[in-house]
């Protein structure tokens, strides 16, 4: 049996309401933890992409993107390889700075790429956008100064070079194919 790992699925749907909820719903049957979940707009009117980030063994995530299907609104559902994508997330970090600290905690977010967004006599709101791992690095840096408030997005995934997860040019009828973790893929009903 196959150890778990972390599967970056991403799933195109139709976007009615309740249509969230019946994809978490059925990761919680299945006893999946959603480590990360975020959700938007796609490039095609109508069709939302949900990046879900969660841990398990190849076949239970293939037999999860199977059941997935199974929804009406689903249209595609894609379990992105861990090389070959990129993966960021937003933070947005208030932390206290008191004059003494401004230029070092200005200085840590110049080295990670981060931007100022507002300012107070005694804090900075701090936006960044990287990989989770460097999002990670920027919180630690700034936790000795006192992080006083802080929301990430969790992870937006996409494939690197020419391949895709958008929808092919059909009919609602015709379902494309599941890619699976082995890189084999299965026609979906």
């Amino acid at each position: 049996m196959t150890e778990q790992r972390r599967h970056t699925l991403v799933v195109l749907v139709e976007d009615h309401p309740g249509v969230l909820n019946r994809v978490v719903s059925l990761l919680r049957r299945r006893s999946f933890n959603i480590d990360s979940i975020t959700v938007g707009h796609s490039e095609q009117a109508g069709i939302s992409r949900i990046t879900l980030v969660v841990r398990g063994r190849d076949e239970e995530v293939e037999q999860v993107g199977k059941q997935l299907y199974k929804l009406m609104e689903v249209l595609k559902v894609q379990d992105l390889p861990e090389s070959g994508v990129v993966t960021h997330e937003l933070v947005l970090v208030k932390v206290a700075a008191k004059p003494q600290h401004r230029s070092e905690i200005l200085q840590i977010a110049q080295i990670f790429e981060a931007r100022v967004v507002d300012v107070s006599p005694n804090t900075l709101l701090l936006e960044m956008v990287g990989s989770e791992d460097r999002v990670g690095g920027f919180l630690t840096m700034l936790k000795s100064f006192g992080i006083r408030e802080l929301v990430r997005t969790g992870a937006v995934a996409m494939a690197r070079g020419a391949s895709q997860t958008a929808l092919k040019d059909s009919p609602r009828g015709e379902r494309d194919e599941v890619a699976v973790p082995n890189g084999t893929a299965v026609l979906a009903n």
